[in-house]
């Protein structure tokens, strides 16, 4: 019998040798699995699914909808296998693939300390930057003059990450200016979203053309693009020079015009950034530009070296969430759970497309037991998409119930997006309190753990809040049945509101 020769302990035999080699197959003993290893305490899972919301789960899948077109196809319902193997290919292409946080932070970690701030870089992945100057601006009256100025004081560069570009007053003078800063020999490169800016128009590309800007579009349509149609490109960032940045809830288009006096004004905020915290949304838009046209952007015209903004407290401190579903987890939802989790005293949002899931919920319902104050300033009547309104409506009960105070934007469409916590963290940017901006879109939002920027934040929080209607539980427990059934069936929405 062959035979392995030892170092100078004998040989030992191939049938020993291969019984040794039982690792290809075999597994740890259970006995041995957990023994010896520290206790685990089993944390409480946040947001339990109650059984009408496991329902919608299951309706909502694709693979319920590919079992029951196989079922119909095996029972000779061939058109009726059809219509579900569509349903099931379109739930299939649209579901978010991500692993949402369902174990919360602990909950005595307090917001006003240097331990939040460091623990929201760290499961962000993205840092506070310093040194920055911060302009806060109310509706399209303040911000798009200081936009196009920003603009016209390009010298090097100019990058817009765009979802809503449309034809109007506001879109072709925002073209024009482009145009002509690109005819100075300004580098001017925007990013659109393909579904978002759909109606560009052709007088406003008629000018970009002549201008000599570079336009690419975000995840057009085609057949062969189907697996990622629905990740769509939700940023507003414009960015000049690689040195100011502005973003927040409003596009390039007219509706955003005026100072929310009156329906046909929409009501939001912007801030822009002038410093090193301003090369984040640079970097968010060279990433989704190098996907979407192949080009690298190098250079001090994209990415100067920035000295920190000077003043007598050292500037602001910025983090930029870069919220991606390429990463498998949205940074954004991420931060604003975070926050929930450790409110201590006051927790403010300001939302307009507001469904919050059971884990978001079950964190707002345990802030009021731990007497945080809880006030919901969401979109009213003048929702630009009844359906979603409906979807957020329904879920109102249990907050209302637990204390939670609701109100709804009387005047016109309330589209900002901000959240303020315990008067010393803030965050201001283009997510949506739901799960296409936490899940399937590409987000920015800018967070500061600063007194200064939440004072002002709270002060236009208050203001605004004057001019909502506060919603009443008694109210809504009486709304009728026809509203409740529509509620139900936009729910089956949810995932992609």
């Amino acid at each position: 019998m062959p035979t392995l020769s030892g170092a100078g302990s004998g040989s030992v035999s191939a049938s020993k040798l291969a019984e040794s080699r039982k690792w290809l197959k075999g597994r740890v003993p259970r006995e041995q699995l957990y023994l010896l290893s520290p206790a685990r305490p089993r944390p409480k899972r946040v947001g339990a699914v109650e059984f009408p919301e496991r329902v919608r789960h299951v309706i909502r899948a694709w693979w319920a909808w590919l079992a029951a077109a196989l079922a119909l196809q095996l029972s000779g319902n061939l058109p009726w296998a059809i219509g579900a193997g569509i349903i099931a290919f379109f739930q299939y292409h649209t579901a978010a693939r991500t692993h949402p946080a369902v174990y919360p932070l602990e909950a005595d970690l307090d917001v006003c300390s240097a331990e939040f701030q460091n623990t929201i870089e760290g499961v962000t992945g993205m840092p506070f930057v310093s040194g920055n100057h911060v302009a806060i601006y109310n509706n399209g009256d303040e911000f798009y003059p200081a936009m196009l100025d920003a603009i016209e004081s390009a010298e090097q560069s100019i990058t817009m990450e765009q979802y809503i570009f449309w034809d109007g007053e506001v879109g072709r003078r925002f073209a024009e200016a482009f145009a002509e800063k690109a005819r100075r020999g300004v580098h001017v490169k925007l990013l659109l979203d393909a579904i978002g800016s759909s109606t560009l128009g052709k007088e406003i590309f008629r000018i970009l053309a002549a201008g000599g800007c570079q336009l690419a579009w975000f995840h057009p349509i085609h057949w062969y693009t189907l697996h990622r149609a629905n990740r769509r490109d939700h940023r507003k960032s414009l960015i000049v020079d690689g040195r100011i940045a502005f973003t927040g809830g409003a596009g390039i288009a007219d509706q955003w015009l005026g100072s929310a006096s009156d329906a046909r004004e929409w009501r939001d905020i912007q801030v822009a950034i002038a410093g090193p915290g301003a090369l984040a949304q640079q970097s968010g838009f060279a990433l989704n530009w190098l996907e979407t046209t192949g080009e690298i952007l190098s250079g001090q015209r994209f990415f100067p070296d920035l000295r920190p903004y000077l003043s007598e407290d050292g500037g602001v401190k910025v983090q930029t969430i870069l919220s991606s579903p390429v990463l498998g987890l949205g940074a954004a939802g991420t931060m604003y759970l975070a926050a929930l989790q450790c409110a201590k005293r006051e927790l403010l949002i300001a939302n307009p497309y507001f469904i919050p899931d059971s884990r978001a919920i079950a964190m707002l319902v345990a802030a009021r037991r731990r007497g945080v104050v809880v006030k919901l300033m969401l979109a009213g009547e003048h929702m630009d998409l009844s359906w979603v309104r409906q979807i957020g409506v329904r879920l109102y009960g249990r907050l209302l119930k637990a204390g939670v105070e609701i109100y709804e934007f009387r005047p016109t469409m309330l589209h900002q997006k901000t959240m303020l916590v315990d008067g010393m963290w803030a965050t201001i940017g283009t997510a949506n309190f739901d799960n296409r901006s936490f899940a399937l879109n590409e987000e920015t939002n800018l967070c500061f753990h600063d007194r200064s920027i939440a004072k002002k934040l709270r002060t236009i929080f208050s203001a605004d809040l004057e001019r909502c209607d506060r919603v009443d539980l008694d109210e809504w427990s009486r709304r009728g049945l026809w509203s409740r059934i529509t509620e139900q069936c936009a729910s089956l929405l949810a995932d992609q509101a």
